[in-house]
């Protein structure tokens, strides 16, 4: 009785599974529909925990502000913190703000500075980061915790193995991020497990106008397109 009732409910989990695919089919037809339309983004990412005044909020802020004025739309998580600086940098420029929202148990809800129909919305966070790499024509890291980790390692990998086209990712924020810099360094590139190259994939900042100066540089006399 034990082992047919251990089947039933596995049976119930493929079933479910299964019926899932056009859900995480439908948010990449959502996805990729409404993010086509926007034109050349960069994202911007950092914590959620960060509060306004600080110094991080405040510079994302100003970054934000100069990437806009340079041409580019910025994407965000489109929360709290450095997400909701990134789009009111983009805000105040009058740039194009876009928001890839998720749904979590904390620290997650829109911000104001998104523009209204350009706020996705994802149950998905494979769904979602495909969407922050296609999209995007730069990643700007600023301070934060796993989630920006996250991002930044996936975007590294996906470069070092060729599945996408190499773009511009830089670090804000020497101080923040050194320690992590000389251990990928030191004890990574030491051991062997990545390439002296690998190292150029990152670029690490502390102002608004070296960001806009690496993307610029980056792309002058390149197309713009999506990167896969």
């Amino acid at each position: 009785m034990r082992k047919e009732q251990h089947h039933k409910g596995w049976n119930e989990i493929k079933t479910n599974d299964s019926w899932a695919i056009f859900k995480i089919m439908g948010e990449f037809v959502n996805g990729f529909e409404k993010m086509s339309e926007i034109g050349p983004c960069v994202s911007i990412f950092g914590s959620a925990r960060t509060k306004p005044g600080e110094e991080y909020y405040e510079l994302s802020v100003q970054v934000a502000k100069s990437v806009s004025e340079a041409g580019y739309g910025i994407i965000t998580g489109g929360g709290p913190g450095i997400m909701e600086a990134g789009n009111k940098g983009a805000s105040l420029a009058g740039g194009t703000s876009v928001g890839l929202n998720i749904d979590l148990p904390f620290e997650q809800h829109d911000n104001p500075y998104i523009d209204n129909d350009k706020n996705l919305d994802f149950d998905y966070f494979f769904v979602r980061k495909v969407m922050f790499v296609k999209y995007s024509q730069g990643f700007v890291v600023m301070p934060g915790g796993f989630g920006t980790l996250d991002e930044l390692f996936e975007a590294i990998t996906l470069i070092q193995t060729n599945k996408i086209h190499t773009f511009p990712i830089i670090l804000v924020g020497t101080q923040f991020w050194s320690g992590l810099i000389d251990w990928i360094k030191n004890t990574m590139l030491e051991a062997g497990n990545i390439s002296p190259k690998d190292l150029d994939l990152i670029k690490i900042v502390d102002s608004a106008d070296e960001v806009v100066n690496i993307i610029d540089a980056f792309y002058k006399g390149r197309n713009l397109s999506p990167n896969f």
